[in-house]
């Protein structure tokens, strides 16, 4: 049987991921909070704010601010996006 969380972003009941993704009590936090759907679509959106605002992870400031746009998606607020992004429909 496949281990399900209630997603924080969704509201409902969808499978887990298997492992918390990060080390330490935000990886915790993380698995117990997010499924595998919403941990999937956030590393598709943080790729492309690296990417597109040409972020280092070297700096601390970028970690800090992946960190809070990746609590931002969890919790279904609004997150940065490129300028001119437009989402596909």
């Amino acid at each position: 049987m496949t281990k399900t969380v209630i997603c924080s972003r969704y509201k409902k009941e969808l499978p887990a991921l298997e492992q918390p993704p990060l080390p330490g009590p935000m990886g915790e936090r993380i698995a117990k909070e997010v499924s595998v759907q919403a941990w999937l679509e956030w590393q598709a959106l943080q790729t492309m704010l690296i990417n597109e605002k040409h972020l280092s992870l070297i700096e601390p400031d970028t970690r800090k601010y992946l960190s809070e746009q990746m609590w931002r998606y969890f919790a279904n607020e609004a997150t940065d996006t490129p300028e001119g992004y437009q989402p596909p429909t």
